[in-house]
């Protein structure tokens, strides 16, 4: 049970690992603990810049285990995690889904609740609620719409079809649809990126403007971002991030709660 998602820190990247490859990663309430809690240990932890989400073996997460789900009567899952299933996007630091194979149902949100995704090709995806006789769950009706389209959405949540890593890319779900044994290391090399040379605060707040202004007006959007801009302006990354480009060395950004914070 302990280790049914792993932890290891690499480079200032945080790579979480679902780990029950003999269900290909397949969803459970302990699963979802595990995987919430080491969540929570990276976005404190002072080494970490980003963070890195993938499967053990050939899966990502298929959704929930169906063993699990065939034991639930129609009071619904148990819910021993109080944490709701959108606590990924409470993450300040950036999180990067590589996605390795199966994705689906749950598997699937919470990929979409990484802020970049990279996916194989010819991984096979699809939200299947529908196909289950379910709604679409999870604030996927939130998540797919602002990433996709209305129409594209639709058709998604409706059909419940599979589509590959090579539609997901052609459809905006994925940034990037990589060769199976390259996606784990363009992730991570990816997230290491970020890690070395970007400000820990200003990610934090880009990643809260993005998601907070997607339901407020351009006026209030544009409004906060001018506050938050010039808090950045005064801030000790702005200085270090300009003389570390003119010096033309790596930037020694303050790690995230140790610096200024412009939220």
């Amino acid at each position: 049970m302990d280790d049914e998602v792993l932890y290891r820190v690499d480079d200032g990247v945080a790579v979480i690992t679902l780990n029950r490859p003999e269900r290909l990663n397949a969803w459970t309430p302990p699963l979802q603990t595990q995987y919430f809690d080491r969540l929570a240990q990276a976005a404190s932890a002072r080494e970490v810049g980003a963070v890195v989400v993938t499967g053990a073996g050939r899966g990502f997460c298929p959704g929930a285990d169906m063993e699990y789900l065939q034991g639930l009567d129609g009071a619904g899952p148990a819910r021993p995690d109080t944490r709701p299933t959108t606590f990924p996007l409470t993450v300040q630091k950036p999180m990067i889904a590589a996605i390795n194979g199966a994705c689906a149902g749950i598997g699937l949100v919470q990929a979409l609740m990484c802020d970049v995704r990279f996916a194989a090709a010819g991984a096979k995806l699809t939200t299947a609620f529908s196909r289950r006789g379910l709604i679409a769950e999870h604030g996927s009706s939130w998540l797919l719409p602002r990433l996709v389209g209305t129409s594209r959405a639709l058709d998604i949540l409706l059909s419940a079809r599979v589509f590959t890593g090579e539609e997901a890319f052609e459809l905006g779900i994925v940034n990037r649809a990589l060769p199976p044994e390259q996606v784990l290391p363009e992730a991570l090399a990816y997230a290491r990126d970020l890690a070395l040379n970007c400000s820990p605060a200003a990610m934090a707040t880009i990643k809260s403007q993005i998601y907070r202004h997607a339901t407020v007006d351009l006026d209030t959007a544009r409004r906060e971002s001018d506050r938050l801009m010039a808090a950045s302006l005064a801030g000790p990354d702005f200085k270090e991030g300009v003389a570390s480009f003119v010096e033309k060395r790596l930037p020694a950004f303050a790690p995230l709660g140790e610096g200024t914070t412009f939220d």
